[in-house]
């Protein structure tokens, strides 16, 4: 290992060890829906992240989902935002999770909140629901993730100085409009030497989750390295895709929700629907995902995998194929998974070797890839920050 590397793995450790990094999902439940064709008797494992995706899930009535996580903290947001909808009214939970900020958040989490919640989420929400949501600051610049939306926000306001040209473009009404505002004010004043030097940085990245093992995806196979790959992904979105519904880079620029622009969870329907026994489909578990599976005798029809195995490729391959092991020791017969990867390919999973009825083969030939339309739905994903999607049946 070089230096570097140790460095890096160090910054990435500091960094996610003592933190709460997600503060909402950065994946569009929307492409999820109709890869994964969620039904009533589908169990699904997602990675839990910050839950948004987990309830969006819910919605669709599946029999059960497992959200899995590594960090506690991430798997204690998704039990704070159950805990809401379980014993809250609409009104107040939107200002906590739609606005990011909630007056008396102390007293209603004390009374509603604290006795729904796993020992650790207790811990953890007793010294940290007053600064995170009771404060002028939004929860949504709370976390590492939110850590770099304050920087992202101090570049766009301090420096680039366009703030009025990004709430225009947020309001704009069509993509033509989009594009001219785009192109005729930001563009040459947002993208500076200094932007794409800071987009360059391991340090900066680790605040939203990327290791450098993930860095070098996309350099392995994009060129122009990483600041170029962010200039475009954010160029798409802005310039190429309507922006009107995009929760994603609207709570980041602004640090809330509209009642119009938000994840499928925080709809007053939806939310009642969830109230009325679908939030109760789902179950939190801190593990890995092989842990959980090695663990816990449950049979798993669609598998959310988000972008974890860019993590693992590298010197934590025994891992991946130690996963994958146990994901088709769990699949039910027509299990399907997605994923999601900041490199443009994603062979090393075609790599990895799993024992099947006796045989040891690669997982390339066990995979059946819906490509075109993993194609398809990338195409309008939201977020626009992954190189690739897919989604593959396995064949157990």
């Amino acid at each position: 290992m070089s230096v570097g590397e140790w460095v890096s793995g160090q910054v990435f450790k500091l960094v996610h060890r003592h933190n709460l990094v997600y503060n909402t999902c950065w994946e569009d439940p929307r492409l999820d829906r109709v890869a994964l064709n969620i039904g009533p008797d589908d169990t699904i494992l997602v990675i839990t992240s910050a839950g948004c995706n987990a309830l969006d899930y819910a919605l669709l009535g599946p029999r059960h989902i497992y959200a899995v996580d590594m960090n506690p903290r991430q798997n204690a947001l998704l039990e704070l935002k159950m805990a809401g909808i379980r014993h809250l009214d609409f009104e107040t939970f939107f200002q906590i999770f739609g606005q990011g900020r909630c007056r008396g958040i102390k007293q209603i989490y004390e009374q509603h909140l604290r006795r729904d919640l796993s020992p650790f989420a207790r811990r953890y929400w007793d010294r940290h629901v007053q600064r995170f949501f009771g404060k002028k600051r939004s929860f949504y610049f709370r976390g590492t993730a939110g850590t770099f939306a304050r920087v992202m926000n101090t570049y766009i306001n301090k420096v680039a100085r366009v703030r009025p040209w990004v709430d225009r473009i947020l309001e704009a009404k069509s993509l033509e409009e989009q594009r001219e505002i785009y192109e005729k004010y930001l563009k040459e004043q947002v993208w500076t030497p200094l932007l794409r030097f800071l987009l360059s940085r391991d340090a900066m990245l680790s605040l939203v989750g990327v290791p450098r093992a993930q860095r070098r995806q996309i350099e392995m196979y994009y060129q122009g390295g990483v600041a170029k790959y962010v200039q475009d992904c954010v160029e798409a979105v802005f310039a190429r895709l309507p922006i009107s519904d995009n929760y994603f880079w609207r709570v980041y620029i602004t640090g809330s929700y509209t009642r119009e622009c938000c994840p499928e969870y925080l709809k007053e329907e939806n939310f009642y629907k969830l109230k009325g026994g679908l939030v109760d489909r789902i179950t939190t578990h801190t593990n890995t995902v092989e842990g959980f599976l090695v663990e816990n005798d449950v049979a798993i029809s669609k598998y959310v995998l988000l972008d974890h195995m860019d993590w693992l490729a590298g010197r934590f391959f025994p891992l991946l194929e130690a996963e994958w092991q146990a994901i088709f020791d769990r699949a039910r017969p027509g299990a399907r998974a997605i994923w999601r990867s900041g490199g443009l390919r994603t062979d090393f999973v075609d790599r990895v070797r799993v024992h099947i009825n006796g045989r040891t083969v690669s997982l390339g030939e066990q995979l059946t890839y819906h490509r075109e339309l993993a194609e398809q739905l990338h195409a309008r994903c939201r977020v626009h920050t992954y190189g690739s999607f897919y989604i593959a049946d396995l064949n157990t």
